[in-house]
Formats: C-alpha cells, sequence, structure tokens
C-alpha cells in the first residue's frame, strides 16, 4: 500500500509539473503564433525602432520603439529606488534589527506584497501625482515601492542562508559588527540577492494597472523625468479592448517583445550566477 501511495504521488507531482511547463508552452505558442505575422507584415524593423504609434492614421503607424525606452527607463527608475532600500531592509532585519521591532516591521513588508496594484496606482494619483504630475518620475517611484517586498524577503531568506561561520570568524578576526556583515555575510548572499533583484526587476517590467494610473501615457519619447511616458505592457492595456484586425495583432506583437525582454534579463541572470559560481 505505501508504495502505490508513492507511486501515486510521483505521478501526481509529475503531471503537476508538466502542467505548468504546458502552460508555458501554451502562452509561447499563442503570442509567437499571433504576434510574428504582424510583425512580418509591418516590418520588423519598423515595428522595433519605429517612433510614431497611430494605428488610427491612413496609412496606420505601428513602431513601438518610444515605449520600449519608456518601459526601459521607468524600470532602470524603479530599481535605483527599489534595490539599495530593499537589500538595506534586509540587512537590517537580518543583523541589525531588535527583537521587539521586527515582528511589526516583517509584517508590514508582508502587506506590501498583498496590496493589488490597482490600490499602488490609486495612492500614486491621490499623493504622487499631485506632486510630481502623471510623469516617468512618478512610475519609476511607485513601481520602485511595489518591489521591495519582492526584493527583502528574497534577499532576506539569502543572508540567512549564509552560515553564522563567516560573520562570527569575521568578528573573531576583529572586524566591526558592520563590516562583518557587509564585507563577509552581504557578499556570500550575492546569488539570492541578485534573484531577488531579478525578479523584482520582472515585476517591474511587466506591471501594467499602476503604470497605466500614473505614467501619462503619451506614446512619445520621453523627453524628462517629469514628462509623461507610455510603457509597453500600457499600450496593449489601453488599446486592447478596441483593437480588431493588423491593430490587434500589434498589440499581441508587443507581448512578444515585453515576453523577450524578461526572457533575456532571466537568462542574463543566470549567466551571472554561473559566473559568479564559478
Amino acid at each position: 500500500m505505501k508504495k502505490i501511495k508513492e507511486q501515486f504521488a510521483a505521478v501526481l507531482f509529475g503531471f503537476t509539473a508538466l502542467a505548468s511547463v504546458l502552460c508555458v508552452i501554451l502562452i509561447c505558442v499563442f503570442l509567437f503564433a499571433s504576434g510574428i505575422p504582424a510583425m512580418r507584415e509591418i516590418g520588423v524593423l519598423d515595428f522595433l525602432t519605429g517612433r510614431q504609434w497611430a494605428p488610427g492614421n491612413v496609412p496606420a503607424s505601428y513602431g513601438i520603439f518610444t515605449m520600449i525606452i519608456g518601459s526601459i527607463y521607468v524600470t532602470a527608475g524603479a530599481i535605483l529606488i527599489g534595490v539599495p532600500v530593499g537589500i538595506l531592509t534586509a540587512v537590517y532585519l537580518s543583523y541589525f534589527c531588535p527583537k521587539r521591532v521586527y515582528k511589526p516591521l516583517k509584517a508590514a513588508v508582508e502587506l506590501l506584497a498583498g496590496i493589488p496594484s490597482v490600490v499602488y496606482g490609486f495612492f500614486g494619483m491621490i499623493v504622487l501625482v499631485p506632486v510630481f504630475r502623471s510623469s516617468l518620475f512618478t512610475a519609476a517611484v511607485l513601481l520602485g515601492i511595489m518591489i521591495l517586498p519582492t526584493i527583502i524577503s528574497i534577499s532576506e531568506s539569502a543572508i540567512a542562508a549564509v552560515p553564522k561561520s563567516y560573520y562570527e570568524g569575521a568578528m573573531g578576526l576583529g572586524a566591526s559588527h558592520e563590516r562583518s556583515v557587509f564585507f563577509s555575510v552581504l557578499p556570500a548572499a550575492k546569488s539570492g540577492i541578485l534573484a531577488g533583484v531579478i525578479l523584482g526587476v520582472g515585476r517591474a517590467l511587466g506591471e501594467t494597472m499602476a503604470v497605466v494610473m500614473v505614467a501619462g501615457n503619451q506614446a512619445l519619447m520621453p523627453r524628462g523625468l517629469f514628462k509623461g511616458v507610455r510603457t509597453l505592457t500600457a499600450n496593449i492595456v489601453l488599446e486592447m479592448g478596441y483593437a480588431e484586425g493588423l491593430h490587434r495583432e500589434a498589440l499581441i506583437a508587443t507581448a512578444v517583445v515585453l515576453f523577450v525582454l524578461i526572457m533575456i534579463i532571466n537568462i542574463t541572470f543566470s549567466c551571472v550566477k554561473r559566473r559568479g559560481e564559478s
């Protein structure tokens, strides 16, 4: 009976794993089957490097270069804001936080992770937009806040996985508490911390609703921190509801570009991680 249960569990786990892989494959097939023909019809270079998105014009223009740059700028701003704060918060929770403060602070981080993106967007509209306008800067600040829970949680777990002997050895050699943490423990946890950063970048690059609510959504080249910008995700969600024909296929092709960008980020992370381990 025990052997039968083990075999059933193995089959069940294998089925769930295959189901996950199948979902990814189906998404890829749908995106590329619908998006590649549109790119071919528009022209790959015209689609990727064109600076005018005007589906209603005659002839229509489908260039997403401005939105690629907008997505990169907004994500880069979120990284500059969220990554230092997230890593330092994880270090504080692991080695500097008093026990009586740890639980409330940890609960606050977990609460941040559970807040829907539309609530973040509403917060940005009410608090940030009146000060900084609907702009690239506002979207970057908001995304920087949104990626904090991911970076903090994964970085804290990576730091906790470092053997205590690293810290104790540094202290035994005469290093201060701060130097032991930042020059002994933190480098040993860099692989896990980098994983948290990459997941945060993926979250920022793929975020839609909050960005739509605060970025200004102007399909133009970013002209400054406090000017409006449109990202790839915002372009899809704003126009998919009424798009048809080539317009709809061009939006799906936009999703293909976004998918490829995220794949490039993940592959880059894998290469960096492998090089670090070697």
